[in-house]
């Protein structure tokens, strides 16, 4: 995984798109006895998705998840989710359509198998430091952090400061 092509990819992405259990989460659920699910994210992930919306970089969540808690984090975060997605490729695809963006101006950021597809099309297909290996011939890079604690920031601020220095 090398990081001068990252670089190169970053600097032409428009749109980030996060898978969010195993990204924002550390894929792990707190189930009460009354089935409310709770998971924990990192709070300056957020910091991170407010930076690159300065440069007008466009954040959304793409989950195959239905879950009030991706709603509500999202929410707070000022990002629009997608969700109960079963295939991940073809929700990017309509997406991008939609938006005007191709595919090969998108990142991609996920941790497991469902996330092949999504690799499969975007310009800059990445994955969480503690992601399952099946994936690692389908990323260009992993982060430092794992998820849920801080690979989302990592990303956002690898995105920011690499545009900010081209348009330099």
């Amino acid at each position: 995984m090398n990081k001068n092509n990252l670089k190169d990819k970053l600097a032409n992405i428009k749109l980030a798109i996060f898978d969010f259990d195993g990204v924002f989460t550390d894929n792990k659920v707190l189930v009460s006895q009354d089935g409310i699910e709770s998971v924990t994210c990192c709070r300056s992930d957020g910091i991170g998705i407010s930076r690159i919306a300065k440069i007008g970089v466009r954040s959304y969540v793409v989950s195959s998840e239905t879950n009030p808690v991706v709603e509500v984090r999202c929410k707070k975060l000022k990002i629009p989710v997608i969700q109960g997605v079963e295939n991940k490729q073809e929700a990017i695809k309509s997406l991008c359509k939609s938006l005007n963006i191709s595919p090969k101006e998108c990142l991609f950021l996920g941790n497991d198998i469902n996330d092949i597809c999504a690799f499969q099309i975007v310009g800059c297909p990445l994955a969480v430091a503690d992601s399952f290996d099946e994936i690692d011939r389908y990323v260009i890079y992993k982060t430092k952090s794992k998820g849920g604690e801080g690979a989302v920031r990592e990303i956002c601020d690898l995105l920011y400061n690499y545009k900010t220095i081209k348009q330099n």
